[in-house]
């Protein structure tokens, strides 16, 4: 009997250009295939994610996301690049799409150059103290001093620990040994929680922030991310949390850098009320992708 083939293409998100930004494998048809396959496919790519799509009636599809370490229920790069690849094949011919994933809905929309998720919120815990600071301050080899504002958890489907520091301090932190569980005792959040956005605001101009990010997930079997949608949405919450980020407030983050792989994601958020009482409602995330290889891997 004949090996049997999937279709799949490359792409690489968040990037300015090609081979920048975050890698993602799109693999076609594997709708019927056991877990185990969708894994084993997953680490023969061994990108931070793989997605496995099926589209549906309409403007939607279903996708099944894919770290080394497993499948998650969202993320940001590979929501953007799979919808931007179903688009590129003819699949989805819409310019506002949706999602259907682990995390439930995600509305993805194009605009010229630029694809972009949009996501509600979902987690947001904090303050935290200075001592769940110093731990994971010093798991990075940084300490207290490194430090520069509120430490949250928040997330629009998967959660994040944002840490804020110092900009210099960002390049010279390093990979932390052990999954973020391991290394402080974090408190409940409704969604999955293993990794870390080390984070510094550089800069407020008239178009909004200037982010420089780095993101840690050790524990999903991906040391360090090139470009991290989904922590990315959740920065927004901290941000506003932080009293950093307004209504229609944009923010732009710098990633991938120390990797040799820059990254850029555009974020917005939209809040309701004014003053204390003001939340966020919406969190949109944006950037760039570009085509990279297409071919066909056997199935396992």
């Amino acid at each position: 009997m004949p090996d049997a083939f999937l279709d799949y293409d490359v792409v690489d998100v968040f990037a300015e250009s090609p081979f920048a930004g975050n890698q993602l494998a799109v693999v076609h048809g594997a709708g019927d295939l056991p877990d185990a396959a969708l894994l084993a496919i997953t680490r023969e790519f061994n990108f931070s994610e793989t997605t496995f799509p099926v589209p549906v009636d309409g403007g939607r599809y279903r996708c099944r996301i894919y770290t080394p370490g497993g499948e998650i229920p969202f993320a940001g790069h590979p929501t953007l690049g799979t919808a931007w690849v179903l688009r590129d094949r003819g699949r989805l011919d819409q310019a506002s799409v949706v999602q259907e994933c682990g995390a439930g809905e995600i509305g993805v929309r194009f605009e010229d150059d630029l694809v972009e998720l949009s996501a509600a919120p979902r987690d947001r815990v904090g303050p935290l103290g200075e001592a769940f600071a110093a731990q994971l301050l010093e798991a990075v080899g940084l300490d207290l001093s490194d430090a520069d504002g509120e430490v949250w958890l928040a997330g629009t489907g998967l959660t994040f620990v944002h840490l804020p520091v110092h900009d210099e301090a960002v390049a010279r932190a390093r990979v932390p040994a052990r999954a973020v569980r391991e290394i402080a005792r974090l408190p409940e959040t409704g969604d999955p929680l293993d990794g870390l956005n080390l984070y510094a605001v550089r800069d407020r101009t008239t178009d909004g922030l200037d982010v420089h990010s780095r993101v840690f997930v050790p524990g999903l079997s991906v040391p360090e991310d090139p470009a991290t949608g989904s922590a990315a949405a959740g920065l927004a919450l901290a941000l506003h949390a932080r009293g950093l980020l307004e209504d229609a407030g944009r923010y732009r983050i710098s990633q991938g850098t120390e990797l040799g792989r820059p990254s850029v994601l555009l974020g917005r958020v939209e809040v309701d009320g004014d003053g204390a009482g003001a939340t966020v409602s919406r969190v949109h995330v944006a950037g760039e992708v570009h085509p990279i290889a297409r071919g066909q891997i056997r199935v396992p």
